[in-house]
């Protein structure tokens, strides 16, 4: 199994000081503020490659 892509910044402050939480797969550590986040990836919206149609045709 690949790795998933790391974030760049955190999601509540924007600092860039980020390291592999101990939570298990998908969770982050900001050392700037002090928090801990988990992503995601839930799925594919079926609307985003209608959507994207649609508006070629206008």
């Amino acid at each position: 199994m690949s790795e998933r892509a790391a974030p760049f910044y955190c999601p509540y402050c924007g600092d860039e000081d980020l390291r592999p939480g101990e939570q298990g797969h998908g969770a982050w550590q900001c050392a700037a503020c002090n928090r801990a986040f988990k992503l995601a990836f839930l799925g594919l919206l079926a609307r985003g490659t209608a959507g994207a149609a649609h508006r070629e045709e206008r």
